[in-house]
C-alpha cells in the first residue's frame, strides 16, 4: 500500500487549540501491539516531568475491563491503531467517549472507524518514509508536550518540534552505524529458538515491540522482553554461555539499570548484541531530549535488525498465521 506524504505539526496545533481550555487531572494512552510500544515513551514523558499530572499507559481491551472510576470529563486518552481498525482500541475509544473523557485518536489512514470515535483525530506518516517528527511516535511526542504545557506550565513544546526535527539526521546516521551489526545478528541468530531483550526506560518500550512484535509475530521466533530492573529478580537465572541478548542502553534517568543488567551479561554470556545510545552521535539534539528521543532512535535500528534476521532465515516479515486469518 502506498501511503502520502504527512505533515502532522499543524494537525497537532489544531487538537491542542481545541482542547486548550479544558483542565484535565490525567492522561490515558491506549494501543495493542506494535501501536503500545509508542505510547510508553509519552508515559515516560509526563511521569519524568509533571508534577500534578500523571499518565498511564493500558492495553486497549484492559483499559476497558478495569472500568476504572477515573476515566472521566478529567481525563483525556490518546488511542493508536496504525489502520483505525483494531476491534479493541476502537471499542476503548468508544468507553472513554462514553465515560466524558475528551478522545484524541491516532492512525496513518484518513475515515477510519477509530476517528469516528474521537472528537480529535492526527494522521501520521508512514514510518519507513516519514521525517521522525511525522510518524506516529512524532505524533505522540509532540501531543505529549502540548499538553504537558498546557496542564503544568512547562515551556516544552517548541522544543520538542525542535528537536524532532533535529533527529532525522541522527537517525540516519545511527542506522548506517549499526549496519554492520544488524547483519551480524541476522547470520548469528537465525538458528536460535528463542531470544532475549533488555531494557529500561523509554527504552524498555523497544524490547517489548522487538520481541512481541518483530521476532514472535512477525519472525515466528521464541523472544522474551525483560525489563532490566526485573532482571536479577527472576531472569538472569535463564543465562548461559550462548544465550543471545539484545541489550538496549538508552540515555534517560534509568540508564543505569541497563548498564547493572549488562555488567552481569558480560560475565555470562558471549552472545551480547548492544545497541547503545551512547554511541551515536545526537548531533543538534539537546541533551535534555537525548533520553526521551533515543526511544525512536532505538527503534529504528531494532527494524533493522528484524529485517536482517528475516533475511536470513528467508522468512518474510509479513507473513502470519493466524492474524487477520482465522477467528480469534
Amino acid at each position: 500500500m502506498n501511503y502520502p506524504e504527512v505533515k502532522v505539526l499543524e494537525n497537532v496545533k489544531e487538537v491542542l487549540k481545541g482542547i486548550e481550555d479544558r483542565k484535565f487531572k490525567r492522561m490515558y494512552v491506549i494501543a495493542c501491539g506494535g501501536s503500545s510500544a509508542l505510547m510508553y515513551p509519552s508515559q515516560f514523558l509526563v511521569d519524568t516531568k509533571a508534577e500534578n499530572f500523571a499518565c498511564e499507559y493500558l492495553n486497549s481491551n484492559e483499559f476497558i475491563y478495569r472500568n476504572s472510576p477515573a476515566v472521566n470529563a478529567d481525563a483525556v486518552v490518546i488511542l493508536c491503531s496504525q489502520e483505525g481498525m483494531t476491534p479493541e482500541t476502537v471499542a476503548a475509544a468508544r468507553y472513554a467517549k462514553g465515560k466524558g473523557a475528551t478522545v484524541i485518536t491516532i492512525a496513518m489512514v484518513d475515515d477510519s472507524v477509530l476517528q469516528k470515535e474521537g472528537e480529535f483525530f492526527v494522521k501520521y506518516g508512514y514510518y519507513e518514509t516519514a521525517d521522525p517528527i511525522d510518524t506516529s511516535y512524532g505524533v505522540m511526542y509532540l501531543l505529549t508536550a502540548g499538553i504537558l504545557q498546557a496542564q503544568e506550565g512547562i515551556q516544552i513544546f517548541d522544543s520538542m518540534v525542535k528537536n524532532l526535527e533535529a533527529l532525522k539526521k541522527v537517525i540516519d546516521r545511527a542506522k548506517e552505524q549499526y549496519a554492520d551489526k544488524a547483519a551480524e545478528f541476522g547470520r548469528a541468530c537465525r538458528e536460535d529458538k528463542v531470544l532475549y531483550s533488555l531494557g529500561s526506560g523509554s527504552a524498555y518500550s523497544q524490547a517489548y515491540v522487538f520481541c512481541n512484535c518483530y521476532m514472535m509475530e512477525m519472525q515466528w521466533i521464541n523472544a522474551i522482553p525483560i525489563h532490566a530492573g526485573e532482571f536479577f529478580h527472576g531472569p538472569f537465572e535463564i543465562i548461559e554461555k550462548n544465550s543471545p541478548v539484545i541489550m538496549l542502553m538508552g540515555l534517560d534517568q534509568t540508564r543505569f539499570l541497563e548498564e547493572r543488567a549488562l555488567t552481569f551479561l558480560e560475565k555470562y554470556t558471549d552472545r551480547i548484541f548492544k545497541i547503545d545510545m551512547k554511541d551515536v552521535d545526537f548531533m543538534d539534539v539537546e541533551e535534555d531530549y537525548k533520553g526521551y528521543l533515543g526511544a525512536l532512535v532505538i527503534n529504528n535500528i531494532c527494524r533493522m535488525f528484524s529485517k536482517a534476521i528475516a533475511k536470513e532465515r528467508d522468512h518474510s516479515l509479513d507473513i502470519r498465521r493466524y492474524m487477520h486469518l482465522v477467528e480469534y
